[in-house]
């Protein structure tokens, strides 16, 4: 695919964090540093005339929607997904996809291109917040919510939110243009060319909740003894039940079964751990429960992500608690 033109459409009520990493990345001139010159369109369905965009802030967009036409890449931004789209904006996406164009979206523009009907039989994501309504309103998706983008094939990119939309763009442009140019577009913009991980890093994990409050004292002492050995026989033993019915009411009450429901506390301990402590990874792995960290590696892997120590680069608090820095 060439990328001599993008387009970028502005709907109502954008998100102006979201156009402005499209602007960045695309719509600034880099020929002095060997970047390809790119014609940059802003497109709206009322060129000339006041958009609402978030904040209070309105733009005015030189292009139309027939701006789209021709455009290499079709890129859209953030927007209020709650109002109803322009019919004359989902026609313009579904013209410009069929007539060659690639399709990019950041955060919830995913929504736009879902009721073009551009995501149909197709792997897609968007701000992990969003994801589950995402898949409920365009069934037919196929919406993954752990990643910072997809990259479907020729024709769609949809990238997770925020800053999300770097990656996405950075992609585009290490695929089409080499890593040599996004090398350059990345170091201009301060920002890694390339980040590793994906959307679960930043998401918190989810603890089911009880629909009933009789295993309540339970569930306190697992949480306060995430450090020893809970195996079912033990745990229904002090809640005077057999396994069966243990296990039958705890999947009742959380959701559930015992050993998802501590590995999630465990997980979440940790995550607090590497946040505000100075403990190494195995005092982490042993305060948590994972007995290793070889083991405490292997799950934060799987639901998190990202490495232990990678985490805790990103979301170290300042000021660890006192006392925490023991071997």
């Amino acid at each position: 695919m060439a990328l001599k033109t993008v387009a970028v459409v502005v709907p109502h009520r954008c998100a102006m964090f979201e156009f402005g990493v499209i602007s960045e990345v695309f719509g600034i001139d880099r020929t002095d540093e060997g970047v390809p010159a790119m014609e940059f369109r802003v497109c709206s369905e009322f060129p000339g005339e006041p958009i609402e965009m978030r904040n209070g802030v309105t733009m005015i967009t030189p292009y139309g929607l027939d701006g789209l036409v021709g455009a290499d890449l079709v890129c859209v931004p953030a927007c209020d997904y709650d109002v109803p789209t322009s019919p004359a904006l989902i026609a313009a996406l579904q013209q410009a996809h069929a007539a060659g164009s690639r399709m990019l979206s950041v955060c919830s523009g995913a929504f736009l291109l879902g009721e073009a009907g551009l995501l149909d039989g197709r792997r897609c994501t968007t701000h992990w917040k969003h994801a589950d309504e995402l898949a409920r309103r365009y069934p037919e998706a196929e919406v993954d919510p752990g990643v910072l983008f997809v990259d479907d094939g020729d024709d769609l990119i949809t990238s997770a939110g925020t800053a999300a939309g770097i990656d996405a763009c950075l992609h585009l442009i290490r695929c089409e243009l080499g890593a040599d140019v996004a090398t350059k577009v990345a170091r201009r913009m301060v920002v890694p060319p390339q980040r590793e991980g994906g959307q679960r890093q930043y998401i918190s994990l989810p603890v089911p909740e009880m629909s009933d409050c009789s295993l309540e004292p339970l569930l306190i002492w697992m949480r306060e003894n995430l450090h020893e050995e809970q195996p079912v026989r033990d745990l229904a033993k002090r809640s005077s039940m057999s396994e069966r019915t243990f296990a039958r009411r705890f999947s009742a009450e959380t959701g559930t079964t015992p050993a998802r429901w501590l590995l999630l506390q465990r997980l979440h301990h940790a995550r607090t751990l590497l946040e505000k402590t100075d403990l190494g990874v195995e005092a982490v792995a042993a305060r948590a429960g994972f007995g290793s960290a070889a083991l405490l590696r292997h799950h934060f892997n799987t639901h998190v992500g990202v490495a232990p120590g990678d985490y805790r680069r990103s979301f170290r608090c300042n000021e660890p608690e006192s006392g925490d820095n023991v071997a």
